[in-house]
């Protein structure tokens, strides 16, 4: 027991009510204060190493709940474990609520797990710029002001084939921002079969009519002509607009305008032709057996004066909204007040240059980008690991109780990217006799690191897609005290 725990008086007759009602004070009077728990040795400790307000919370959060504990005669004692209650407790308040856990669902860009995957190269170039001073905004030549884009408008250029480019915190304030510097108060012309809605509940819509741009909707949901667009010109509208459509895929009696010929009526008319890529892929996918899903490269090749896409997507970067296209229409854009709200940060920067640089090279963006490096991984080094997986388990725990196997599935882009698109996987199934998969799965994300799975018909599935090889140890060590508590 605890030395700051009094010792309790003993109390005589306590069969009667009277007896239990004394006995019930003597338990309580024995609790300690906050004070002495503060004074005590591991008291002094925790407060040498956590902040002293959570560790004041979690003194009286214990004591209250004893305290109740005894009324409600749930307990009858004042309990010798104490101390470990309280420093659980305390580590719980103290503890961040961001954590890092491993995505074993095999969805590679998962928008609640944080999207794209950061390399070790890419964190270290941002830890450097982080942890001192920068020429984020200073122009080293001149030793005067110098402007933040411009550490990334060569490579953007370079990479993409547009004259200049901008980036923004994300792909809507990218789009946002265009809008209302080239449309706001005008008409911006569109299909009506590209007015999605994205993750969130935000809305083409929405973001169009916030830019302050009228919305002209052309065409039908499934089918709109050429002819849709040039109809609908007039001496208000200002943009011709297109969006990728994202997160869903629409088939069967379709037709939509391509990009060149969008681009080749926007020359004609003289008006700025805008593609919303949203996930912005820059590098080639057929080797993933993807043929139809065009490129940034594709879009500026095409003719599009502007094109916005995503940085944490397909891209593999730090969450930002990247603008390519016409100088003249760039500079502009440059020029609007929102870009101040909407401009990036040093960190952001850092870790967005140092991603594009993988990019001068396809092949080692396809082997450096974690997002790519999981989505053209062969299906061969998945399944070693899922086997890995799968063996390290059987080896801990009781065969008995447990069915495991390593199963053919199917993994996701995610992220609103690649529509209808699967690519074949393995993952680890596991069922046991002790416990339901949802509760293995329950277990699983209360685990240090969270590990965050799937289920399919009751049995819970591994997808080693998406878990790393420094993260097998930890999986494995989740899956095994999970089954272990049964």
């Amino acid at each position: 027991m605890a030395p700051y725990i009094r010792k309790r008086r003993e109390c005589a007759g306590a069969g009667s009510s009277a007896a239990n009602s004394m006995s019930k004070k003597s338990i309580l009077s024995s609790l300690p204060s906050v004070d002495e728990i503060l004074k005590s040795v591991n008291g002094i400790d925790w407060l040498k190493s956590f902040p002293r307000k959570k560790v004041i919370q979690a003194i009286r959060e214990i004591i209250d709940e004893t305290r109740q504990a005894i009324v409600d005669g749930i307990r009858d004692n004042v309990p010798v474990h104490m101390d470990s209650q309280i420093e659980d407790r305390i580590k719980k308040l103290s503890d961040f609520s961001l954590k890092k856990v491993i995505n074993a669902t095999g969805v590679v860009i998962h928008t609640n797990l944080g999207r794209s995957v950061l390399s070790e190269e890419v964190l270290k170039r941002t830890a450097e710029i982080a942890s001192g001073y920068s020429n984020l905004e200073y122009d080293l030549q001149t030793g005067r002001r110098g402007k933040r884009y411009s550490h990334i408008q060569s490579l953007l250029s370079e990479i993409t084939g547009a004259e200049s480019a901008l980036v923004v915190n994300n792909n809507a304030g990218a789009v946002l921002v265009c809008l209302s510097a080239l449309a706001k108060g005008r008409e911006v012309i569109v299909s009506r079969g590209e007015l999605v809605e994205i993750g969130g509940a935000f809305r083409v819509p929405d973001v169009m009519s916030h830019s302050g741009c009228i919305l002209k909707e052309v065409g039908t949901t499934n089918k709109t002509h050429l002819y849709d667009y040039e109809n609908a010109i007039n001496e208000n509208t200002a943009l011709l607009m297109q969006v990728h459509q994202s997160n869903f895929k629409m088939i069967g009696f379709t037709e939509a305008v391509s990009t060149i010929e969008l681009a080749q009526l926007g020359k004609k008319t003289g008006i700025p032709v805008m593609y919303d890529l949203g996930s912005g892929c820059l590098v080639d996918m057929k080797a993933c057996g993807i043929h139809n899903e065009m490129t940034v490269q594709d879009a500026v090749a095409a003719g599009a004066d502007i094109v916005t896409f995503s940085g944490d997507k397909l891209l593999g970067g730090p969450q930002a909204g990247i603008i390519v296209g016409k100088k003249e229409l760039i500079d502009i854009i440059a020029k609007n007040p929102l870009m101040r709200a909407l401009r990036i940060d040093k960190l952001t920067l850092a870790a967005f240059e140092a991603t594009l640089m993988y990019y001068l090279d396809e092949d080692t963006a396809k082997t450096k980008i974690e997002t790519l490096r999981m989505i053209f991984q062969q299906p061969e080094d998945i399944y070693a690991r899922a086997e890995r997986i799968m063996l390290d388990i059987r080896e801990k725990v009781n065969s008995n109780t447990l069915s495991i196997s390593v199963t053919e599935a199917e993994s996701q882009s995610g992220g609103g990217a690649l529509p209808e698109v699967g690519f074949k996987t393995f993952v680890v199934s596991v069922k046991s006799s002790l416990m339901s998969a949802a509760q293995i799965e329950s277990s699983l994300r209360s685990s240090n690191p969270p590990v965050i799975s799937r289920i399919k018909d009751n049995t819970l599935l591994l997808d080693a897609r998406t878990i790393g090889d420094s993260e097998i140890e930890d999986v494995v060590s989740a899956i095994c005290n999970t089954l272990k508590q049964k």
